[in-house]
């Protein structure tokens, strides 16, 4: 969680955890489909062996994932299963809700924009949105666009004044100025740019200033600029409205307290983590844009490097640092994987691409505070990533 003093409830809605790591995990044999062992990446064995122990010791309900080498292999992981009440198999690269991935989404379609000269990246959120951002100790014209991507602008999160359980407001539709809202009623928690604290209402301010600078919305800004380009083709932002996940997925499981019985929560509206992670996309997906990403097939090289320019963000986890919208960790082998993960009522995702081609998506389908030992099961998901992008 972003910060270690929130409830566990609130802060897991959406959090960002980043970027690592992969594999999963469920009550279930595992299965794998693969080609020769790709070199600079973790063995079959070590990936498989990790997947069963999040499956096994953990008990999430399912796990996907996908371990990629750089040269176009990839290897896919399946454990547990996609229906607890049926036991149907878990869908080798099913579709999942990609949560806080979904920002780095947003600050690319952002970062587009200043290499296009229509934002500055240190210009006041005021010159977008006039009006729109006041409060107590809260005001436009000194929270810059910088700040809101690399959550140092002091804004409260929304997601903090949302009810610990999800199953209420499932079916409901939430605007985002609606969430805007929900955050402006407090104080600010800090003087912008004085230091770093997640805050999923920085990505729904980028969102809508995206939208102001364009006039179109932020689904089709997406969809156009990174998803047709790079052919996600199991990428989509849904719509309003849209409460399923199309095509082959596993289902999503939550419980309001860690233990307890896990309920299916597959269908809910997403439209409370818009521009901060309202994507579905699939571990493959993933993969491919983390990797383009680095690749510098998204971002012009100046903006690439504001993105990949970090603060420490250590109530990540040791050793996490956030860029604008890109997390980076450092892997035991050496190198940083880069990337974001998300966590949503369901859906539990960590995933992250090496400089050198390697990259890695796993998709659980419960999150870690959900099952009776929270933070083994999150150091377990992290321990999996290492194996995956590691010898």
């Amino acid at each position: 969680m972003p910060r270690r003093a929130r409830a566990a409830g609130r802060r897991t809605l959406l959090v960002t955890l980043v970027a690592l790591a992969v594999l999963c995990g469920c009550t279930g044999g595992s299965r794998v489909s693969s080609t020769p062992k790709p070199p600079g990446s973790g063995t079959e064995e070590e990936v498989e062996r990790a997947v069963e122990r999040l499956v096994r010791t953990d008990g999430f309900p399912a796990a996907l994932a996908a371990v990629s080498d750089g040269d176009g292999r990839v290897r896919d992981y399946t454990a547990g299963v996609a229906d607890l009440a049926t036991g149907a198999p878990v869908p080798v690269n099913g579709r999942v809700r990609a949560a806080s991935n979904t920002k780095t989404f947003t600050a690319v379609v952002v970062l587009q924009l200043v290499g296009e000269g229509r934002v500055r990246l240190d210009g006041p959120v005021e010159t977008y949105l006039p009006g729109l951002l006041r409060g107590d100790g809260i005001d436009g014209r000194r929270v810059t666009v910088r700040h809101l991507l690399q959550h140092t602008s002091g804004l409260p999160d929304y997601t903090d004044s949302l009810s610990e359980d999800p199953f209420p407001r499932r079916d409901r539709y939430t605007p985002p100025r609606e969430l805007l809202d929900l955050a402006l009623a407090h104080p600010a928690r800090f003087p912008p740019g004085a230091r770093w604290e997640y805050s999923n209402t920085n990505y729904v301010l980028a969102g809508l200033l995206a939208q102001a600078v364009t006039g179109r919305p932020l689904a089709e800004l997406v969809t156009r600029r990174i998803i047709e380009p790079l052919r996600l083709r199991h990428t989509y932002f849904p719509a309003t409205g849209d409460r399923h996940i199309r095509g082959p997925h596993p289902k999503g499981y939550h419980a309001t307290r860690p233990g307890r019985e896990l309920k299916d929560i597959t269908v809910m509206d997403p439209s409370w983590g818009w521009a901060a992670g309202q994507l579905i996309t699939t571990p493959r997906d993933l993969n491919r844009f983390y990797t383009a990403l680095l690749k510098g097939k998204l971002l012009e090289p100046a903006q690439l490097r504001q993105m990949r320019t970090t603060v420490g963000a250590q109530d990540l986890w040791p050793g996490a640092r956030y860029g604008l919208g890109l997390v980076s960790t450092p892997l035991s082998c050496g190198g940083l994987a880069w990337g974001h993960g998300g966590d949503i009522p369901g859906f539990h995702t960590r995933g992250g691409a090496t400089d050198d081609g390697r990259s890695v998506t796993l998709a659980l389908t419960a999150l870690p505070t959900a099952l009776p030992d929270a933070e083994a099961a999150a150091r377990h998901v992290l321990s999996a990533v290492d194996a995956a992008l590691c010898d």
